[in-house]
């Protein structure tokens, strides 16, 4: 079996996403320490969805993580309360932390029957010894237990108050082009009258398409107001690259071919899964394809505990584009990829070959992903160089609603909605 030689890379953490760049360095998702592996920040109660919880709910945020080492650590957390755009709010931890802001992570297990040695964690939020008063963005840490200062990985949640109503809508006919390349929303937000007295300074909506992050877009002022809602319609922040279905592949067996694998063996220390080659589809006719709009999903298929007994699988990558391609840089994206540095996910053109490739040590599971070429100078993805924009494509669209009254000294999320594109 070939397989190209596959290093880890300590390469200090660096961003890709101009959205990113509106907050602060310290509240950006990163995974800080390279054993930290398969990180997933999610509603217990669907692992799909936006890290979004509403107060005084059933639902709880779970976190889920591995840290490949052969001893146990001992961890802790605690979070910091942000504003609308990730960047830390002028309240005190005792104004939206009930108790003291740090807890510990006391549910761990060791892997079972692996070659690859790591410990995995898990913990919610709320729980018994960590509750939060106040809606509105949360930056989560997680470090080492005796030094605070060792931090593992930084990663986002939300906290919904669920006051207001959002109805939207998401056409492929807009106001650049026509059942072509883009997708717009409308988006409708209902409130009791009265409630919010000055919707044009008090509200910011943002909006996220799939598991993106680089290409949010920030809203400070709806379009029209009504006595009991706003509408934020034909807005430039309303008009997204339709992009394309995102690319699966499967390494739930590592004793058969899966989807998407070619081949896949044992070389000490790991297993490896060479993927089948992918090919630019800018220029191929749309294919539906029913996807996890770019998250993850570990399994293993033959174990009992996938948290556990799922192994690593060292995943090589391979894009030909006929070349290399110019005026920018290609990157893998996707959950599976959110937080590690950019270096990580950067697709390397391989003179001799001919391909761009890119390794990635992954759990056993189902993953989506999709390429993004970034232009030399800006930090957004765009899809149209490799995946397409197709307007058919099933996106998933997150809106976030966020009120600061006159006079506040935080910005309260009061409503959260989800509406996909395509059906």
């Amino acid at each position: 079996m070939m397989r190209r030689a596959f290093m880890f890379l300590a390469v200090a953490a660096t961003t890709l996403m101009t959205w990113a760049q509106l907050g602060t360095a310290d509240t950006q998702v990163q995974v800080v320490d390279s054993r930290v592996h398969s990180l997933k920040v999610a509603p217990l109660s669907n692992m799909y969805l936006p890290p979004v919880i509403m107060m005084n709910g059933d639902d709880r945020i779970n976190v889920n993580f591995d840290l490949l080492d052969y001893d146990v650590h001992y961890l802790r957390y605690s979070v910091t309360h942000c504003d609308a755009l990730w960047r830390p709010s002028v309240l005190v931890e005792s104004e939206y932390v009930e108790g003291f802001n740090q807890a510990d992570v006391d549910d761990y297990k060791q892997s079972e029957a692996t070659f690859t040695h790591y410990f995995n964690y898990n913990f919610t939020i709320p729980n018994e010894d960590f509750q939060l008063t106040k809606s509105g963005n949360y930056v989560l840490r997680v470090y080492e237990q005796d030094d605070p200062d060792a931090v593992l990985f930084t990663a986002r949640f939300m906290v919904c108050e669920n006051t207001v109503n959002v109805r939207s809508e998401v056409t492929s006919r807009t106001d650049v082009d026509y059942n072509d390349t883009h997708q717009q929303l409308t988006v409708n937000v209902f409130y009791r009258p009265g409630m919010i007295a000055d919707p044009y300074r008090e509200l910011t909506t943002v909006i996220a398409q799939n598991t993106r992050s680089d290409n949010m877009a920030v809203l400070t002022a709806p379009m029209m107001v009504a006595h009991d809602h706003v509408t934020y319609d034909h807005q430039a922040g309303l008009i997204f690259e339709a992009g394309n279905e995102y690319r699966r592949i499967e390494t739930v067996n590592l004793h058969s071919i899966n989807m998407g694998v070619a081949q896949i063996g044992f070389f000490e220390p790991y297993y490896h899964a060479t993927l089948h080659t992918d090919l630019p589809r800018c220029n191929e006719q749309y294919l539906y394809d029913s996807t996890q709009h770019g998250h993850f999903t570990v399994r293993n298929a033959e174990g009992n505990d996938s948290d556990c007994d799922a192994d690593y699988v060292v995943t090589h990558f391979a894009l030909d584009c006929d070349g290399p391609v110019s005026g920018g840089n290609i990157f893998i994206d996707g959950e599976m990829v959110q937080g590690l540095p950019a270096a990580t996910r950067l697709m390397r053109y391989d003179m001799g070959t001919g391909l761009y490739t890119c390794d990635l040590l992954l759990k056993q599971g189902a993953y989506n992903y999709q390429y993004l070429w970034v232009p030399d100078g800006t930090g957004m993805g765009r899809t149209d160089r490799i995946e397409g924009d197709k307007y058919q494509t099933t996106n998933q669209y997150a809106i976030y609603v966020y009120d600061r009254p006159m006079g506040e000294r935080y910005d309260r999320l009061v409503g959260f909605g989800m509406i996909t594109a395509g059906r």
